[in-house]
């Protein structure tokens, strides 16, 4: 039977299962599993199997998510089931759905039951709830990884194809790699946070667990849209995904600021990662990690502590036996923390933020470990915090430094254990970390979840839209180049790259930034050229047209093989003295030949 988000929806399209069937297969799959601590509650079976009979009413095409069986973490509210954030003497009974759930169920997802977390969401190991514990499914001695450990479980187990967790420091990222799953870690407001029990509400965002890339993407665009009772949403269009770049920047740390406290098997699965990012066509950067570090202390070691202090102070002054004794000794510190030290924890991440822009201001994107190592539940039990704290090493800075993440499955060890890579990016470029990241996980080869499923091959990218118009730039536009963030800031999605009929000629023109001018020929007297082709919506094409600066101007280029698309020229008058190099076959070319000069 199907198992990928993807292959549900198409066999519910085509008609070879129904979402009735996959929903009682999602039942019967948690009973046979027989793993009591994976979810705090599930919805009755019943109730979900006549929702998903009533979707046939409903227009299969304008559900994305048509039958999808979905877990909750049980800090996000979900209609008819309780919400309890692992921690019994807490609960409440939630008059309607998350909006982020609410989204879901709009695109046709079925919601199947609330899933267990390391209590309020702190922690990353999965093993501080009353509920117990569940069994990691790759490696049964292993933590399941946290706080979003029953969403993460159920997903690796197969009992769902997609799963909401949340994340403040890393819980949506961590137990993906433990579980050998995708991770994606929005962009911070991007999905509204409205009906989330907070952790620390000016860092939370809500995760998405799935097998691939592709299924964690469909539930992103489901759920990504602004929320006016959510006072931290952002308006932030999501763009779609795109073809591999063909020119992508990568950040390594400098050598010997890795740490991987002696796991040699994790820094050699890295080193591994590394080298397919290389063969994928990536070129590698070395940046300097040690402010991103010093962003990861203040999460614990400075005033956000207070956040979580917040959200259970009542709790704690009332019935401090009903918190889990190392969320309250975390938490607890949270009400000695001064205005004074708050303040001056702010100045210092602004200045460190700054230092972040300035990094990502010459890369696409960084890739570091998900997690450093693993550890076993035993091990996690007798250093509870020590051993929590290194799982995040590589997750307690992304939200401080307003990051978006993908986590990545990228190699299964030899002693059994998953290894995972995680991307980041300044937030808005969640596409482009999709879009890079789903080439590298399809590049591992590696079967899917704990039960060996085998990925799918990538499926085509959609060419444009009726709302889209696809534009053809041949120089400063181009990915990696100067001017390339202004159409990522409209959202353009990269479909292709191309190269024009030899009808053109390319000129370098004098301008700021260096530009390059092209210039119609006669049919067969020019030279091909090399372009790339980026979709935009209507809208956003016409405010990109408005801010052309002459002498270039959109008009109607010839691609080899006769398309027409709409692109840059070059008004004749201006490559008068210019120097021609259409020699090079494209901008990129010419540029990186000045650069070796």
């Amino acid at each position: 039977m199907p198992e990928t988000v993807a292959a549900i929806v198409a066999a519910h399209r085509n008609g070879s299962a129904s979402p009735a069937e996959t929903v009682a297969r999602s039942y019967r799959r948690i009973r046979e599993h027989n793993d009591g601590a994976i979810f705090i509650a599930l919805r009755d079976e019943g109730e979900a199997i006549a929702e998903a009979e009533a979707l046939a009413k409903q227009d299969a095409a304008s559900l994305p998510l048509l039958g999808v069986p979905v877990a909750v973490k049980d800090n996000i509210d979900a209609a008819g089931l309780p919400t309890t954030a692992a921690c019994p003497a807490f609960a409440y009974r939630p008059g309607q759905d998350a909006t982020a759930v609410a989204r879901l169920r709009a695109a046709g997802a079925i919601v199947i039951g609330k899933t267990n977390l390391d209590q309020f969401a702190t922690g990353l190991v999965g093993v501080r709830s009353p509920y117990g514990i569940p069994v990691n499914p790759i490696r049964g001695d292993l933590v399941p990884g946290g706080s979003s450990s029953g969403s993460a479980v159920a997903v690796a187990a197969g009992l769902v194809p997609l799963a909401l967790g949340t994340d403040t420091a890393g819980s949506g990222r961590v137990p993906a790699m433990l579980n050998n799953i995708v991770g994606l870690k929005p962009s911070l407001g991007l999905v509204s946070t409205s009906g989330v029990v907070p952790a620390c509400r000016t860092l939370d965002c809500i995760s998405v667990f799935s097998l691939t890339v592709d299924d964690a993407m469909a539930a992103l665009q489901a759920m990504a849209a602004p929320d006016a009772g959510d006072p931290f949403s952002r308006n932030r269009p999501l763009a779609g995904m795109t073809s591999f770049p063909g020119k992508l920047r990568l950040g390594i740390p400098r050598k010997g600021q890795l740490i991987f406290f002696g796991d040699w098997h994790s820094e050699q699965a890295y080193g591994e990662a590394l080298q397919r990012w290389s063969a994928l066509g990536a070129e590698l950067v070395e940046f300097d990690l040690e402010p991103f570090y010093e962003t990861a202390r203040l999460l614990y070691e400075g005033p956000w502590v207070a956040e979580r202090y917040l959200v259970i102070r009542n709790l704690l002054a009332s019935s401090p036996e009903a918190i889990h004794p190392v969320t309250r000794e975390i938490t607890a510190a949270g009400a000695r923390l001064s205005a004074a030290e708050t303040f001056s924890a702010l100045y210092r991440l602004q200045a460190l933020r700054g230092v972040a822009a300035r990094t990502f201001a010459d890369l696409d994107a960084i890739v570091l470990p998900t997690a450093p190592t693993a550890y076993s539940t035993a091990q996690v039990l007798a250093n509870p915090i020590e051993l929590n704290s290194r799982l995040g090493t590589y997750t307690n800075f992304v939200n401080l430094l307003d990051l978006c993440g993908l986590a990545l499955p990228a190699a299964m060890r030899a002693d059994g254990i998953p290894f995972g890579i995680t991307l980041l990016a300044p937030a808005g470029k969640d596409a482009l970390l999709a879009s890079i990241g789903r080439v590298f996980h399809a590049d591992t080869g590696l079967a899917v979840g704990a039960k060996g499923v085998t990925q799918p091959e990538l499926a085509p990218l959609p060419a444009t839209t009726d709302d889209e118009i696809a534009l053809a730039v041949v120089g400063a536009h181009l990915s990696g180049m100067a001017l390339n963030g202004e159409l990522q800031a409209l959202g353009a999605r990269l479909l292709e790259e191309s190269v024009t009929a030899p009808d053109y000629r390319l000129y370098a023109l004098d301008t700021t930034p260096p530009k390059p001018g092209m210039l119609r020929v006669d049919a067969g007297a020019g030279s091909a050229i090399k372009l790339e082709l980026w979709a935009l919506s209507a809208a956003s094409f016409g405010k990109f047209v408005a801010a052309i600066p002459p002498p270039l101007s959109i008009g109607t280029i010839r691609l080899a093989g006769g398309r027409g698309v709409k692109g840059f020229l070059v008004e004749p008058a201006a490559v008068s003295g210019a120097r021609d190099i259409s020699a090079f076959g494209g901008w990129r070319a010419f540029v990186a030949r000045q650069a070796a000069e």
